[in-house]
């Protein structure tokens, strides 16, 4: 039975990260069926959900695996579903707990953004700033991470009234990834 199991999560692991999260939820469960406490295989069935916009149900799963393993690992997911719930004080401790663990800047990056999204969200955009200031540097090499960060930061910034400054971050967005999201329009729309 352990060895099915272990095929089993790993041919769910290989669907998510194909971008089948039906499939992977769908492999997942019998494995939490015949072993309950497997956090990994709670960790797959959340981001599956997630993937799937299910965020009550991946929360729970993802609360599940929390409280076996421990790990801040997916703090921000976690986050971004009780972000999408209005569950605001959730992300803020969320939030909190992934600050003090004080993880690998890919981590810290996203649940930057989810707080700052929050914070956005309920109206506070110079709070929502507030919490991206630590993203707004230029690093010599920038990774994936910082993109995600600067349209962020460019988004905020225009819908703070702040078009010069977002237009610079959304030319820095665009530099490195010309595709990314809406990030042409949005240049357009500011004027160029």
């Amino acid at each position: 039975m352990l060895f099915r199991s272990q095929e089993r999560l790993a041919a769910a692991a290989d669907a998510l990260d194909r971008g089948r999260f039906g499939d992977a939820h769908r492999m997942v469960r019998p494995v939490l069926r015949d072993v309950p406490d497997l956090a990994f295989g709670h960790e797959l069935a959340g981001l599956a959900l997630y993937r799937l916009g299910q965020w009550r149900k991946a929360a729970a799963e993802l609360e599940l695996a929390r409280g076996l393993n421990g790990t801040v690992a997916h703090h921000a997911v976690l986050a971004d579903c009780y972000r999408a719930l209005r569950r605001y004080t959730e992300v803020d401790q969320l939030w909190r707990e992934l600050r003090e663990a004080s993880p690998e800047p890919e981590l810290m990056a996203e649940g930057r953004i989810v707080a700052a999204g929050a914070l956005a969200d309920q109206g506070d955009l110079v709070g929502a700033l507030k919490v991206m200031e630590k993203g707004m540097s230029v690093p010599k090499k920038p990774k994936d991470h910082h993109v995600r960060q600067w349209y962020v930061i460019a988004d905020l910034l225009d819908r703070s009234g702040d078009v010069v400054t977002a237009r610079r971050y959304f030319t820095l967005v665009a530099g490195l990834d010309p595709e990314f999201a809406d990030v042409r329009d949005r240049l357009r729309g500011l004027g160029r």
